[in-house]
């Protein structure tokens, strides 16, 4: 699993030299606007809603005493709760809807990479958004499956740490699962490819992490975290595919 990842990790080189390469730039504009159009209203939502639920949870104490404690708890709780339900929220978002331009950079880069290599299926842009729609929306229940308990033991001292964790590699998983899937989509059906990602978690959790990472970036991460994490997956996934068919 770490060798996996660690691979997953290294796909990131040349990344941005080989989008030069390849003139791919114009096919991120509007999936930059995407991204940052989302990041600033789940931003605005999350800002608003944040105080509400703080306020819900520092309602659940009945007692007078610790009570102010317990509102300055409850507004961190809060904001805890809404970056980890934003952050997935728009990491499946900006998948599903940007799904029709990045298959297209995932096919030139195959192109590049391994001409006439595959036989892959052709698939519409409507076809690829709901492909994209299908797979962010199995995605993201799971994900919210898992991540709600882990909310709640990231209270717990010591087994916080542990929880945090787990949310980040669960978040890191599912984004590179979201960003495989771009060249899955012309050579496999939508379970084959869920089984394919499952077998390869190593590489998708590799490819996530720098994903989740670029987040941290204000602005520049939010308009890059496509393009760069798209190239590396697209590399890694093609491999992968050569490996199997062999």
């Amino acid at each position: 699993m770490i060798k996996s990842i660690v691979k997953g990790l290294a796909a990131y080189t040349d990344s941005i030299s080989l989008i030069h390469k390849l003139n791919l730039w114009k096919y991120f504009a509007i999936p930059m606007v995407i991204s940052l159009v989302t990041a600033l209203l789940i931003g605005i939502t999350a800002w608003g809603l944040s105080d509400t639920i703080g306020g819900f949870i520092s309602g659940l104490w009945v007692w007078s005493w610790g009570a102010e404690t317990m509102a300055t708890i409850s507004n961190i709780i809060g904001a805890l709760v809404i970056i980890a339900l934003g952050l997935i929220l728009y990491k499946h978002l900006i998948m599903a809807f940007s799904a029709p331009f990045m298959s297209p950079v995932s096919e030139k880069i195959e192109a590049y990479l391994q001409p006439g290599i595959h036989q892959h299926r052709d698939t519409s842009n409507a076809s690829q958004l709901i492909r994209g729609i299908r797979i962010n929306l199995r995605n993201l229940g799971w994900e919210l499956l898992m991540t709600l308990p882990l909310l709640l033991l990231g209270l717990i001292p010591v087994v916080g740490i542990i929880a945090t964790l787990l949310l980040f590699l669960i978040q890191a998983y599912y984004a590179g699962f979201g960003n495989m899937d771009y060249t899955l989509e012309r050579h496999l059906r939508y379970r084959e490819s869920v089984s394919f990602v499952k077998q390869n978690r190593g590489y998708a959790i590799g490819n996530g992490i720098v994903f989740m990472l670029f987040l941290l970036i204000p602005i520049v991460g939010i308009l890059l975290v496509l393009p760069i994490s798209v190239t590396a997956a697209s590399k890694t996934t093609l491999t992968l595919l050569d490996q199997k068919n062999q």
